[in-house]
C-alpha cells in the first residue's frame, strides 16, 4: 500500500533553478551600483523617480554621510532594493540620462549654428532669423562682425560667447 505523503512517479517534479552565490553577490552588487547612482542625485532628480519613503529616506542619509558610515549606508540601500521592484527606479534613471544627452545635443545644435554666424555672417543669420523670428538682427549682426575680428586678430574670444549666449538665450526662451 502506498503511502499518502508520496508522490506518484508519473508526477513531475517542480524544478529547481539553483543560483550560485557568486550569481547573487553580483546582482546585489549591480542594486548596489543602482543605489549610488540615486545617492548621486539632487533632491530635485530624486522626487522625480518613484520610490518608497524609507529607500527615499535611506537616500538622503547617505547623502549626508560621509567615508565609512556612506558605505555601510549604500550596503544597507543595496539590501533593501532586494525586496522591491528596481524596474521603476531604472526607468526613472533612464529618463534623468537621456533628458541629459537630449540637453547635449541641443548644446551642439548651437555652438554648430554659433559657428556659421561667425563665419557665414548674414546667410547664418537669416536662418537664425528664420528659427527665432524674436530676434534683435541689428545685435546678432553687430557680434557675429566683432567676433570674426577677434578671431583674425587672435584676441580672446568674448563676442563669440556672446553670440552663444544670445542663441541660447533665443532657443530657451522658443521651448518655454
Amino acid at each position: 500500500m502506498a503511502r499518502k505523503n508520496q508522490k506518484a512517479p508519473w508526477e513531475p517534479e517542480e524544478e529547481i533553478i539553483w543560483v550560485s552565490k557568486t550569481e547573487m553577490k553580483h546582482d546585489m552588487d549591480i542594486l548596489q551600483k543602482l543605489g549610488e547612482e540615486l545617492v548621486a542625485l539632487t533632491p530635485a532628480m530624486l522626487k522625480k523617480i518613484p520610490m518608497s519613503e524609507d529607500l527615499a529616506d535611506a537616500i538622503k542619509d547617505a547623502q549626508r554621510f560621509k567615508n565609512e558610515a556612506k558605505r555601510r549606508q549604500l550596503q544597507y540601500i543595496g539590501k533593501m532594493m532586494r525586496t522591491i521592484d528596481t524596474e521603476p527606479l531604472q526607468a526613472g534613471l533612464d529618463k534623468i540620462r537621456n533628458k541629459h544627452s537630449q540637453a547635449t545635443v541641443e548644446f551642439h545644435k548651437l555652438e554648430k549654428l554659433r559657428d556659421r554666424v561667425v563665419e557665414e555672417g548674414d546667410s547664418a543669420i537669416a536662418d537664425v532669423m528664420d528659427l527665432y523670428p524674436n530676434t534683435d538682427r541689428q545685435r546678432l549682426r553687430q557680434l557675429a562682425r566683432q567676433a570674426a575680428k577677434e578671431k583674425k586678430a587672435g584676441k580672446p574670444a568674448k563676442a563669440f560667447r556672446e553670440v552663444f549666449q544670445v542663441l541660447r538665450e533665443l532657443h530657451e526662451s522658443s521651448d518655454s
